[in-house]
């Protein structure tokens, strides 16, 4: 073993024969190791290819992305996958087949003196590990469909390699002619007739003629052929393997199946004069083998060439006549002697030349010896210059097209002579042959994706713009265009299909699946020749015109039109099925048009890029592609997750091509044409890596470079990129951008485009990981030393982010960091630039390759992590159409909307729903039996410690429950809910909603707790007294009893009762028994009054001092005084000149009369609602509910739609007035009720007739246990679990109700609104319809009491929640009298104290009804508990029987928790309405930061009119704010205010556009129905409505609701 510091010493030995040959030219050496019989079965087993010998690879194979991708060029995958993977990324290894434990072996060494020297030995042991690239070439080729051919060999060609010609036949297979892969390379160059003008020539590779010049080997030779060829091929200044020779890696194995394989490569001059080798184009043939073992292919070669090369060490007579006896094909031979080492030429070789020399009439020139004296370098020189000389001299042009007819004259099949392939193409051409003039063709034969096509996207564009609007309504403008639609649709589906594309169509119809590859291949091909053809005449009139900007913008046009591609013919197809949708006018093809989709879905299945955008129209043919990707979700079963990756950048920076090698797709990148728009292609993903990658493909899409040239002069260019970037970015999981830090201008508008469409997605939820590429970069150092560019590109990024958010008017935003996670080190890529050295010869650059593949595995590994939920589908269409709808709209960030969000959003708001009356139950439940428990504390108990400890228990509890829901919320965003990531916005909308619910909570219970501490302090007061007056009685009873069982003669019960009543009437006389005080709480309410407003004018004062009662307010109604305005306000108004000039006549005092009465009866009935829930817990009057219904007025009068209605003092005083005033009788009567019930006179002589009975019994004697236990159950328990049931039963009302299956209409506002206006339509009523927009929280309270008659109009429904209540309470107070405890109790008094103590949250038990069960109660505790028991469950039967007939009204008036207002909660939100249709706000939390709606509707119906003609509006705002029109009201001071910028007034609503031209139907349907009647009502005259609105039926009026509630 070596130390570390050993010197490694390398000896590399040449071995040659005594001939002087070399390894390679003892290859029939090698060959003589043993080979299996069927040679190529073996090579396939070893290649592990067998299984696709018969069924063969295809492109899907090859493109499918699986576990082994994650390590491209593992040790584990099989030479053949690691050729393809290799090549399609462009890595020039490639063709190296050494594996690696090939390497190992090396390292261990030779063990003996023959493995060193043995080249037997050592070739055996060589030929275990690797093969000659060459022979997985031709294994690869055997195995691989003739399409995934193409792809070999046009990626072959890019990596400058040589590809097979003939392919040597094997057992099964005669030898093949490869000539339709060859029809996928396309080359460009430039010939001498151009270097002037720096013109280039662009050709199919199939199509070019060039001299051909061939090269075999005749017998031995030293020299290696394919090297030569090299260097003959390469320029001075580099050096590249485009042949496989002995000097590269694996070269030197022994070739087996690639034996007589002629490969074919070629010349194109692209540089200068002096670095170009040869001025024009040649081809250049490369024979393996040896000559004499392939004669049919040399015979092809001189048929074909220009010259033949034949490299030998010397020439026997039988190669002479070989030679000769082809010579009458071509006498053009070249010899290249290569003497052995220290040899003379044979005399045999120089006879045999001489010979020839003589027959084909052959010069000194055309031998070239090579002897010691002549190194290899001038060997090349030798060869390079006698072919400039065969170029100049008139050679023989082919082009490989002939060259495949001369092989099928010859007998070698030719792969394009398949009966497949040559339907196909004769289809085609059928197609093709007659297209001269392009853009007449495509006018002529693309009818549907023409003019029409364009019209339609630009009146669609107008619909959601609305720039031309000019002086005519916003709904008539929009009626106007979606007529004009109309038409424009009929008019394309009157069009008739073309011939061609009838041809065209049927192609796809009834071609089998191999042919209808053929049949786009072969159209693809076809185009592509007629588009370089028209490209080629229009580049030489642009070079004639470089001068003339107007001339270069016309030929700019005409290249446009000239683009003729396979893209054009299945966008005609997919126009043809949108006007289907309208009127179907190819009756003979309908059945075949349904199965388009499905015809497409295959092709993108196969890897066909499908356009998503057309660029020349900037639009999406929407209903094409959903039914196209519909139809491919039903072909893969539903199972068609996908992740998605786009590129974007620059025209012309190499994007196809970066996705092209990142994943072997066919994104079109030379074809001469001008490619615009967006595409798609569709990877599969294997099996083996479904689950690690989340989805079962990943979706490409390709775009048109940004800032292109051609567009460069549009006024609307800007728009046209930012609309493509806007919509692939919100459809991309993963974005890449082509960046180039040179051009630092360009740069900036690419990354403003790019910034744009980021902050946009960021804004609606969505978050795509960005990468940053910067390609054709060369230096190694490059990551390291663009430290300063990557922060330069930051401070771009930043300078850019902070200049959208201004466009966009977004305040917070100033970093890009603000909008995604961006690191500047991980998502800033450096690659190479593709080619090393000058095209069309240069060969790719290996950092290339390796850039792309880091960058590819970066995002494979970003992908693993699944940071997005792939989307389906369904889900990508959501986006796809709700991208391009507000894409459509010029401000996106107010305009996007998109059902996926709507769902999560609806999702979010259900569960926050549940959560919340969770919340709302359990602390009801606990502020329940905080209040039964401070009714029933004792009078010492009551202190202000008790308060504290109160408010420190219900801040603990609601902590606890704060926590729980704010975790179960979080659990439920993000485990749970889908599409969490594009409502993450709203997530602490939703948490600051549960703060203030605890907030308010804690609120209502403290406050509550107060009252009820106080309330209960009265009561005990009371109490006091009543219990001292009962304890006299008791004596008096107790002495009355002694004295009459003394007496000798007994008394019987006349006598009893005469003697009872003596002594109770003697006995209340004695005591004077003082009645409770009565207070005058109309006066108490009044003088609370004359304070709070103490601070006002003088007038308010005086008036309030001649006010001399608040009943006098009782039945007033609210009245418009000029007083209550500011006058001086108002005359401003009237003196400004329009509205004199209007004529407008009290109009402000109109507007205000209304808003002011609204305002009066929102505030009277939120007022008498707080009066009626006190009213009914049936306590005592408390001060503070006239200090709240004072605050609520004040509060209502601090918002800012009442301060715009500049009010004066007066106004705040008739309010307060009117809201006391029918408060003060109530709180009145609620006194004196607590007065009667509470006074001690009547409370005792309540308790006469009890005390008789009592007192009858034990004078008597009689055995009472059973008595008293009825008396304690129907006395104390009866009330207190009535009580209790009133308690919980509105409670348990809405648990039934938001546990039914009615229960989503109270879980959501949105589906809250849905019901409410299917129900509106289906009764017709207008004053329901007035009622719902005028007096919106009237009428869902209304709406809601209705629901609740309607679910409970049966008594019996009341049953099994009376049940739920009243069950558990007995079962409770059964456990409470077994329990051990209480049995033990010494005497009832005892037993039935510690009773009410354990029941002292449950029940409130009176303790004067207790008093009289107790008195003279002497019966054994076990059984008079027993007894009790005993009688619970008849006083539960009695109980439920008495409330069996109870109806849901008198219920609703008596339970202390309202379910009409809990319901009320839920469904009213914020109560904020539109500020122009007055629509109500839907969000799902209290606390959100901006108000919306699904639908708006027209302006009248919300009393908008015209303030001249006082004609109602018609206009939708949903409409108004995507146009130029204005409006103004008091909140902006009756000036006008463009409605795009209707934020700057209203900055917490959001109004979007509507999502579809029906989206509002039903609003406009309600409109033109009762337009008449809304006039009256609001004192205007009729609008002028739409002439479509009268064709809107009561159907579609309902379908459009469902469609914009996202009904299924």
């Amino acid at each position: 073993m070596s130390s570390y510091n050993d010197p490694v010493i390398m000896v590399i030995v040449s071995v040659r024969n005594g001939g002087g040959e070399s390894c390679e030219c003892r290859c029939e050496d090698l060959r003589k190791i043993q080979l299996p019989a069927n040679l190529m079965d073996c090579l396939l087993s070893k290649l592990q290819l067998e299984e696709y010998q018969d069924s063969k690879l295809s492109l899907e194979h090859v493109m499918c992305i699986g576990k082994e991708n994650e390590n491209e060029y593992s040790a584990e995958t099989s030479l053949p996958w690691n050729f393809l993977r290799k090549l399609i990324a462009l890595d020039e290894t490639a063709r190296n087949t050494m594996k690696d434990d090939h390497e190992e072996a090396n390292i261990s060494g030779f063990s003996t003196e023959d493995d060193l020297f043995g080249t037997v030995k050592m070739s055996s042991r060589i030929s275990l590990n690797s093969l000659h690239p060459l022979d997985v070439l031709c294994a690869l080729l055997h195995c691989s469909d003739n399409f995934l051919q193409q792809v070999i060999f046009s990626k072959m060609s890019m990596c400058q390699f040589a590809v097979p010609l003939l392919l040597p036949a094997d057992e099964t297979k005669p030898c093949t002619f490869l000539l339709w892969p060859m029809r996928n390379i396309i080359k460009n160059w430039r010939p001498t007739s151009l270097l002037s003008s720096k013109g280039f020539r662009e050709n199919n590779l199939v199509n070019i003629s060039m001299p051909i010049f061939s090269f075999v080997r005749l017998g031995n030779c030293s020299l290696s052929k394919s090297k030569i060829l090299n260097s003959v091929l390469s320029p001075s200044y580099t050096h590249h393997d485009f042949f496989v020779h002995q000097g590269i890696e694996c070269g030197y194995h022994p070739r087996t199946i690639s034996e007589g394989l002629l490969e074919l490569f070629w010349y194109f001059p692209g540089g200068s004069q002096s670095s170009n080798i040869f001025h024009e184009p040649i081809t250049v043939m490369n024979l393996r083998g040896e000559l004499e073992s392939n004669k049919e292919q040399f015979r092809l070669l001189t048929k074909v060439s220009s010259a033949v090369f034949i490299f030998s060490e010397g020439l026997q007579e039988k190669h002479w006549r070989l030679l000769e006896s082809s010579a009458s094909d071509n006498p053009n031979y070249y010899f290249i002697i290569c003497l052995p080492e220290d040899k003379h030429c044979k005399e045999e070789t120089k006879n045999s030349l001489l010979k020839l020399m003589t027959s084909l009439n052959l010069n000194s020139k055309h031998i070239v010896v090579k002897d010691s004296k002549m190194n290899e370098a001038e060997i090349v020189k030798e060869i390079q210059s006698l072919i400039r000389s065969l170029t100049k001299a008139s050679p023989k042009f082919m082009t490989l097209e002939e060259v495949g007819d001369m092989a099928n004259e010859l007998g070698f099949f030719v792969d394009e002579n398949v009966e497949e392939c040559q339907r196909a193409k004769e289809q085609a051409k059928r197609i093709t042959s007659q297209i001269m003039d392009v853009s007449q063709y495509k006018k002529q034969t693309l009818t549907l994706q023409g003019d029409l096509w364009k019209k339609i996207t630009k009146n669609e564009k107008e619909l959601c713009r609305m720039r031309k609007q000019g002086d005519v309504s916003g709904e008539t403008y929009k009626s106007e265009l979606k007529g004009h639609n109309g038409e424009l649709r009929r008019q394309q589906s009157q069009q008739e299909l073309q011939e061609d594309m009838k041809r065209f169509l049927l192609a796809l119809i009834d071609l089998t699946h191999a042919e209808k590859l053929y049949f786009l291949k072969w159209m693809k091909i076809f185009l592509d020749d007629i588009a370089r053809s028209n490209l080629k005449e229009l580049q030489t009139e642009y070079l004639k015109n470089s001068t003339s900007m107007l001339a270069l913008k016309q030929i700019d046009q005409k290249m446009s039109d000239s683009s003729l591609g396979l893209e054009h013919f299945l966008r005609e197809l997919g126009q043809m099925h949108e006007a289907q949708f309208f009127k179907l006018n190819h009756k003979d093809l309908g059945q075949k048009l349904s199965d388009l989709p499905g015809l497409v879905a295959d092709l993108l299945l196969y890897g066909f890029p499908l356009e998503l955008m057309d660029g020349d129209a900037s639009n999406i043919p929407l209903q094409w592609i959903t039914d196209v990707l519909t139809s491919l979700d039903k072909k893969t079963g539903g199972q068609c997750r996908m992740r998605v990756i786009t590129v974007l950048g620059v025209q012309s920076t190499g994007k196809s091509t970066l996705l092209n090698t990142m994943f072997g797709l066919q994104f079109p990148v030379a074809s001469g044409r001008c490619t615009r728009g967006a595409f798609m292609t569709l990877i599969k993903v294997k099996e083996n890596f479904k689950e690690e990658l989340g989805c079962e493909f990943i979706l490409v899409i390709d775009t048109e470079g940004l800032k292109a040239p051609e567009l460069a002069s549009l006024v609307d260019s800007y728009e046209h990129d930012n609309e493509l970037a806007t919509l692939v970015v919100g459809l991309s999981d993963i974005t890449i951008i082509n960046i180039s830090m040179e051009n630092s201008s360009e740069m900036k508008d690419i990354l403003q485009i790019v910034v744009h469409a980021f902050l946009r997605m960021t804004k609606i939820g969505k978050k795509p990981n960005c990468h940053f590429v910067h390609q054709n970069v060369s230096d190694v150092s490059a990551h390291t030393m663009g430290i300063r560019d990557r922060k330069k590109l930051l401070e771009h990024l930043n300078e850019m982010t902070k200049c959208v958010a201004k466009m966009e008017k977004l305040e917070g935003i100033t970093t890009f960091n603000d909008i995604m996670d961006y690191n500047i080190n991980e998502h800033t890529w450096y690659i190479s630039g593709l080619w090393y050295g000058i095209p069309p010869m240069a060969p790719i650059n290996t950092g290339y390759s390796e850039g792309i593949l880091s960058l590819k595995k970066y995002l494979i590994e970003f992908l693993k992590r699944k940071l997005q939920k792939p989307q389906t589908i369904p889900d990508f269409l959501e986006w796809l159409k709700s991208l391009w709808n507000a894409v459509k709209h010029e401000k996106f960030i107010f305009s996007f909307r998109n059902s996926l969000i709507a769902d999560a959003y609806d999702q979010l708001s259900v569960k926050y729903s549940q959560l919340e009356w969770s919340f709302r139950k359990e602390m009801y439940n606990w502020m329940t039996e905080a209040l039964i428990s401070i009714k029933n504390e004792r009078m010492e108990n009551l202190t202000t410690e008790t308060l504290t400890d109160f408010i420190q228990s219900t801040s603990e509890i609601l902590s606890k429950e704060e926590k729980k829901m704010r975790n179960l919320l979080d659990t439920f965003f993000d485990s749970e809910l889908e599409n969490a990531h594009l409502i993450e916005k709203y997530r602490e909308d939703f948490l600051k909603s549960i703060k203030n619910l605890r907030k308010g909570l804690n609120e209502e219970i403290i406050n509550k707790c107060k009252e009820a501490i106080h309330i209960q302090k009265t009561k005990r007061k009371i109490e006091g007294l009543k219990d001292g007056y009962i304890s006299k009685i008791e004596e008096k009873v107790t002495s009355l009893l002694s004295s009459c069982k003394d007496r000798t003669l007994k008394l019987d019960i006349e006598e009893l009762e005469v003697e009872f009543h003596a002594m109770w009437d003697d006995t209340m006389r004695g005591l004077q028994v003082k009645s409770i005080t009565k207070q005058d709480i109309d006066q108490i309410m009044l003088q609370q009054l004359r304070v709070e407003m103490s601070h006002k004018s003088g007038a308010i004062n005086e008036k309030l001092l001649n006010i001399k009662t608040l009943f006098e307010f009782s039945d007033a109604t609210y009245e418009v005084r000029d007083e209550h305005i500011d006058l001086k306000w108002y005359k401003k108004c009237q003196d400004k000149i329009w509205y004199k000039v209007a004529g407008l006549k009290d109009f402000y005092k109109q507007d205000y009369i209304f808003k002011s009465k609204q305002l009066a009866e929102s505030l009277a009935e939120k007022g008498l609602s707080y009066v009626d829930q006190h009213v009914k817990m049936n306590e005592n009057y408390h001060e503070m509910f006239c200090l709240e219904l004072l605050e609520m007025v004040n509060e209502r009068l601090q918002q800012k739609d009442v301060k715009n209605l500049h009010t004066t003092d007066h106004f705040e005083l008739n309010l307060k007035l009117l809201l006391l005033g029918k408060a003060a009788p109530k709180f009145q009567k609620l006194h004196d009720n607590f007065v009667k019930l509470n006074d001690p006179h009547i409370c005792l002589e309540t308790l006469k007739s009890e005390y008789l009975s009592v007192f009858k019994a034990v004078f008597q004697e009689k055995d009472e246990c059973k008595t008293r236990a009825k008396l304690f159950c129907e006395l104390c328990l009866r009330p207190a679990i009535v009580q209790y049931v009133n308690h919980r039963l509105g409670q348990e009302i809405v648990n039934d109700i938001l546990n039914s299956e009615d229960n989503m209409k109270y879980m959501s506002r949105t589906f809250f609104q849905l019901r409410v206006l299917c129900k509106l339509l289906e009764d017709h009523s207008f004053d329901q319809y007035v009622k719902y927009i005028n007096n919106y929280e009237r009428f869902v309270k209304d709406c809601i009491l209705e629901f609740l008659k309607e679910k409970y109009e049966d008594p019996k429904d009341l049953r099994s929640l009376r049940s739920n209540i009243i069950l558990p309470i007995l079962q409770k107070l059964r456990e409470i009298f077994q329990k051990s405890q209480i049995q033990v109790s010494t005497d009832v008094s005892e037993f039935l104290r510690k009773v009410c103590k354990m029941l002292h949250k449950d029940l409130v038990i009176s303790q004067e009804d207790l008093k009289v069960v107790i008195f003279q109660n002497s019966v054994p505790v076990t059984q008079f508990a027993a007894d009790v028991e005993f009688f619970l469950s008849e006083l539960g039967e009695d109980i439920m029987l008495e409330m069996r007939l109870s109806t849901i009204e008198s219920v609703l008036a008596i339970v202390i928790l309202k379910p009409e207002e809990e319901l009320f909660k839920k469904v009213i939100g914020c109560g904020k309405q539109c500020p122009f249709c007055k629509v109500p706000c839907e969000a799902g939390c209290a606390e959100h930061t901006e108000h919306f709606a699904t639908v708006h509707r027209p302006q009248g119906l919300g009393r908008y009119r015209y303030v001249d003609t006082n004609v109602l509006c018609s206009s939708l705002c949903s409409t108004d704010v995507v146009t130029e029109t204005s409006f103004r009201n008091s909140d902006t001071d009756w000036k006008f205010h463009p409605y795009k910028y209707y934020r700057e007034f209203y900055p917490d609503w959001m109004i979007q556009p509507d999502p579809s031209i029906t989206a509002s139907d039903y609003w406009k349907f309600i409109f033109k129905e009762f337009n008449g009647h809304f006039a009256k009502e609001y004192n205007a005259k009729p609008a002028s409505l739409p002439k479509d609105w009268y064709g809107i039926t009561k159907g579609q009026a309902l379908e459009s609701l469902k469609e914009s509630f996202r009904v299924k």
